[in-house]
């Protein structure tokens, strides 16, 4: 299988080698608009059908015999179906011809270097992930999923106290109809948004964000708990999460923010409180928290299989619930993490037995926040934590 990267120049665009990788497939497989950029495919070009993915292996088994091109937007290994393609097939199978991006496109018009930009994609996402990158003089692009893009952009500037960046839309990048505006609603449907962000600082990249940041109604892990429970947690790359008993969502929230391709699910019985959370977490650009509605243990048991087990788990709140530790423990992979944070007498006395036949290390965090006293400052106490953190 080919996989040729086409911009919006089409056919001309590409090289001697992608023409003929194309004119000698016996299919052509492509998005509706790349296949019309290339003339005489007729009865060869097949237009994927939608949902993609989930139809991605039957359709490459009906073809497994006949050599097959596949046309892609531009790099088909950045946000492409080229990454897709190498998962299922193995990369030997995939031959890959590139074509500059829509990034690099774009940063060459803007004199933007391309390794000092934020890259979102709202394709298939929500734009809320802009959210998670808005620093005051950071340069954002963001790949739009169609026309609307740039006004839902202009939205979440406004929403985040970053109303005065400059904003610029930058069109059909490459091809004969390229243009380049500053007006949001009059965008048309293939698009990239680049954001000049000016305005708020913008919310710290480091865990223990203020309280304030989180909608609650108290179930909170406060910010200087927060701090420490996820550096226990250490969050690393591509790692996966359970926040058991998550209340407003904080340390997964956090643990997502770490990394752009960390993974977290977020169980709490409330579904009240479980709104707040997926609120909290679009508000703070991590739109792609799991949340789940239940009460462990029983609620990890209809997990996809992709989140079934977890590298770290964080229980905060539900731990004297019968099952919830074994639980836990059995899914943890091996060299996985376990840390909760015990706060009354019944959770201690059961982190202490656990301790005792699992090991780790036991800590015990007591926290005191100047206050006024009077006319004066006085120390007021929270409530200490008990902190284990064990690796299985």
């Amino acid at each position: 299988m080919t996989v040729v990267g086409i911009g919006a120049d089409g056919f001309a665009g590409l090289t001697d080698e992608a023409r003929a990788a194309v004119d000698s497939a016996d299919v052509v497989f492509g998005g509706r608009r790349q296949l019309e950029l290339v003339p005489g495919l007729r009865h060869r070009g097949t237009v994927w059908p939608s949902p993609l993915v989930p139809a991605l292996p039957w359709l490459l088994a009906e073809v497994h015999d006949r050599a097959v091109c596949v046309l892609a937007s531009g790099d088909p290994m950045y946000y492409g179906i080229g990454s897709t393609l190498v998962r299922l097939l193995g990369a030997r199978n995939v031959r890959v011809l590139t074509h500059p991006s829509s990034v690099s496109l774009a940063c060459a018009r803007l004199g933007w270097a391309v390794d000092d930009v934020s890259v979102v994609s709202a394709v298939g996402r929500s734009v809320d992930a802009l959210r998670r990158v808005l620093h005051d003089g950071r340069r954002v692009l963001v790949l739009s999923s169609g026309s609307g893009t740039p006004a839902e952009v202009w939205k979440v500037l406004e929403d985040s106290g970053f109303a005065d960046s400059e904003v610029t839309i930058l069109e059909a990048l490459g091809g004969p109809d390229e243009r380049i505006h500053h007006d949001p609603g009059a965008a048309g449907p293939l698009n990239v948004v680049a954001v000049a962000c000016r305005g708020a600082a913008g919310v710290p990249l480091v865990p223990g964000l203020d309280d304030s940041t989180y909608d609650s109604d108290g179930q909170l892990t406060k910010r200087e708990i927060r701090a420490v429970t996820l550096a226990r947690l250490g969050p690393r790359p591509g790692e996966l999460l359970w926040d058991v008993g998550a209340g407003s969502g904080s340390i997964a929230i956090e643990w997502l923010r770490a990394h752009p391709s960390c993974r977290a699910v977020a169980v709490e019985q409330s579904a009240e409180r479980a709104g707040r959370i997926a609120g909290n977490a679009a508000r703070l650009g991590v739109p792609g928290l799991s949340v789940v509605v239940g009460a462990a243990p029983a609620a990890l048991d209809d997990l996809a299989p992709s989140d079934a087990t977890p590298d770290a788990v964080f229980v905060g709140g539900g731990f004297t619930a019968p099952g919830v530790f074994d639980r836990c423990w059995a899914a943890l992979r091996p060299g996985g993490r376990l840390v909760v944070n015990a706060v009354t007498v019944e959770s201690e006395r059961l982190v202490a037995e656990l301790h005792a036949a699992h090991g780790g290390e036991l800590t015990r965090i007591a926290v005191n926040r100047a206050a006024p006293v009077g006319g004066f400052l006085g120390w007021r106490p929270m409530l200490p934590v008990t902190q284990w953190v064990v690796s299985r």
